[in-house]
């Protein structure tokens, strides 16, 4: 497929055509040229209102289903709404049925995803069966193409076993994702411990059961060096010691909901279950904490965290209902609403850089794997624009802000209408 994209901006750090606006011809997947182009035989044309394309953007925690939950969402379907939603690279946690656990399971995962413009990266559980008792055959997953290790929402309780697992990791330079999270301290609750959760009615999970876990995991990376990313942070204290721990040399990176940084625990008051996240909302202060930990380059990195659940493990009691919303559709648009579109492209393509993936720049000679977006304009978001086999959208009747245009990766484009 022979393209040439007219009048683009250009966001990409790493390209000499960086805040410049250009034509950019592909041929063959390969950057040709970029500058001013006239058509060329044998090209399509591609033009588009507001267009801007960066490297394309990467989705460090998204969730399948597949295999074991088919119903919730499969491999294929997936990957078709995160090429629509601009994920050129998605990492897929390892929470089927089996967990992936084994070489296998990480084979399956690839051989499922061949073929498919965005590229899937697979997540190797960081214990057996992410039960949080023995390792994992972490050294054969890598080997079989596993980016990072870490149990999907599940904090490792036993601080030896992580001890034990930053250490083993360094010597295949495995990245481990430590989900942070005191179990004792969360109990049952399932939001937000504050006015909020008070005035419902709901046990509380209080942000110090979050922070406990990261000073713990912090600490445990300090004694035994290695790499390590924390997902998924919600709290003013989480950054703070974050930003301590890099100041002391530490590889450690984390990572940091849409939701979290566009949604606070104001939203629960109707008992709407498509609310229901873990970690949980919080607070205003909280929310404004993790916007300025963005800002200021604490936080490496900004997930959909997409995690798509039944209808029947949603319309429940609250206390019952199964944490998660889906997140690919509405990332760009939701975050344009609180960042600037050069940080979010940033957010959305420096996890490359930390999961050890392949991230041509914009320019000549190079590999194309770009994002095609626009920021202009905005629209309500419906069921209609649900391309999830799952339903549970935390952004259902709210604005989003630009639009995604798609995607071209692996030599394949794929367009919104």
């Amino acid at each position: 497929m022979n393209l040439i994209f007219k009048n683009a901006a250009i966001i990409d750090r790493n390209s000499p055509y960086n805040g410049k606006s250009a034509d950019i011809q592909v041929q063959d997947g390969i950057i040709t040229k970029i500058g001013s182009i006239t058509e060329v035989s044998g090209h399509e044309v591609i033009e588009l209102p507001g267009l801007h394309i960066s490297g394309g953007w990467f989705d460090t925690s998204v969730s399948f289903g597949e295999p074991g939950f088919e119903d919730r969402e499969t491999i294929a379907n997936g990957l078709y709404v995160a090429a629509k939603s601009g994920f050129t690279d998605v990492a897929v946690q390892p929470n089927g049925i089996p967990v992936a656990d084994k070489q296998a399971d990480i084979a399956f995962l690839k051989s499922k995803a061949q073929g498919h413009a965005t590229s899937l990266h697979p997540i190797g559980a960081l214990t057996k069966g992410s039960e949080g008792k023995d390792i994992a055959e972490l050294f054969d997953m890598k080997n079989a193409g596993a980016v990072a290790f870490g149990d999907y929402n599940k904090p490792i309780a036993d601080a030896n076993l992580l001890k034990i697992a930053l250490q083993y990791a360094q010597d295949f330079d495995a990245l481990i994702i430590a989900f942070s999270q005191d179990d004792k301290i969360k109990g049952k609750g399932v939001v937000h411990e504050g006015k909020i959760s008070t005035r419902l009615g709901l046990k509380g999970i209080p942000p110090i059961a979050e922070e406990l876990q990261v000073a713990r995991n912090l600490l445990l990376l300090e004694y035994t060096g290695g790499k390590m990313h924390i997902p998924t942070i919600t709290t003013s204290k989480s950054v703070q010691l974050i930003q301590e721990a890099k100041a002391k040399g530490l590889q450690v990176t984390c990572s940091v909901a849409v939701h979290n940084l566009v949604l606070t625990d104001e939203v629960l008051t109707g008992f709407d279950t498509r609310y229901k996240v873990l970690p949980p909302l919080r607070t205003e202060v909280e929310r404004n904490a993790l916007i300025e930990g963005v800002s200021d380059g604490t936080i490496d990195i900004i997930t959909s965290d997409h995690n798509p659940v039944d209808i029947e493990n949603k319309k429940m009691e609250f206390d019952l209902a199964k944490d998660g919303t889906i997140g690919l559709e509405t990332a760009f648009g939701a975050l344009m609403g609180v960042l600037p579109a050069d940080t979010i492209v940033e957010k959305f393509t420096a996890a490359k850089r930390i999961f050890n993936i392949d991230a041509p720049a914009i320019a000549e000679g190079e590999k194309a794997s770009f994002t095609l977006f626009t920021t202009q304009g905005s629209r309500i978001f419906t069921n209609r624009d649900i391309l999830s086999k799952s339903k549970n959208t935390a952004f259902l009747g709210r604005e989003l802000i630009g639009k995604v245009y798609g995607i071209y990766n692996n030599g394949k484009l794929i367009l919104n209408k």
